[in-house]
């Protein structure tokens, strides 16, 4: 049964609104997570109304009109801005997803870039694709065949600013680049916060993967890490590799 988020509001007045802006939304929703946050945050766009419902700080149920589930919960986060209220003492007894919050914010970063690639193929001419993107692969295959030899390093995407993958098209290197553009933004907001400034390079270690993301003027590259691997280690190689010869 669907929940009528107004009606929700209405009858559940406590909670404080904000604006929804960029990454804005994903951060509100990791920050709830990490604070094990039990309740529901309604996103309003334009005439569309959204809600996503949390349980000890795990996404559980989420609905968009006839939505709902995971399907409901990426609609909502592709929505380019809106205002959300947050309602701490809002629950469900619906459970329609069953997936951890950080995996469904990094697929619905791969979505969104996804769909962005398929909105730029679709305004390319039919002929073929631009000139400048014979270089673009060039600069791809070049940094791709330097970082290939390093123990550890399982893939790696050189995307544009705007999250497009730079001469490559393959599923690997699109959920990469999600995560790789996704990890940069979320570093230059935290960079924002302690007065660092933009962030130029980011590591992260898990069991089964690792990822490591660096900036450039024009770029991002992200460089997926086995797990087993010692991460300060493998950087310091793609560092070496990466420094201009003399």
């Amino acid at each position: 049964m669907n929940f009528a988020a107004d009606e929700l509001l209405a009858e559940n007045p406590e909670g404080f609104e904000g604006a929804v802006a960029g990454l804005t939304l994903p951060d509100v929703i990791q920050m709830n997570a990490l604070n094990r946050f039990s309740g529901c945050i309604t996103v309003h766009f334009r005439q569309r109304t959204g809600v996503i419902f949390f349980r000890d700080g795990e996404i559980i149920h989420a609905e968009q009109g006839e939505k709902t589930g995971e399907t409901a919960f990426y609609e909502i986060l592709q929505w380019p801005g809106g205002k959300f209220n947050l309602q701490p003492k809002v629950t469900t007894t619906s459970c329609t997803i069953r997936e951890g919050w950080r995996y469904l914010l990094m697929e619905a970063c791969r979505l969104l870039d996804e769909q962005r690639n398929q909105s730029q193929s679709a305004r390319q001419p039919a002929e073929g694709p631009a000139s400048g993107n014979a270089g673009g692969n060039g600069m791809s295959s070049s940094i791709s065949d330097r970082l290939s030899h390093i123990p550890g390093v399982a893939h790696a995407v050189l995307l544009s600013k705007d999250g497009a993958p730079v001469g490559d098209e393959s599923y690997q290197r699109e959920s990469l680049a999600a995560q790789a553009i996704y990890v940069a933004m979320l570093g230059d907001r935290i960079g924002g916060i302690f007065g660092v400034g933009e962030v130029k390079a980011a590591a992260l270690s898990g069991k089964s993967q690792q990822l490591l993301v660096f900036e450039s003027k024009s770029h991002y590259l992200g460089i997926a890490v086995s797990g087993e691997s010692q991460l300060g280690a493998v950087e310091a190689e793609v560092r070496k590799a990466l420094s201009p010869k003399k």
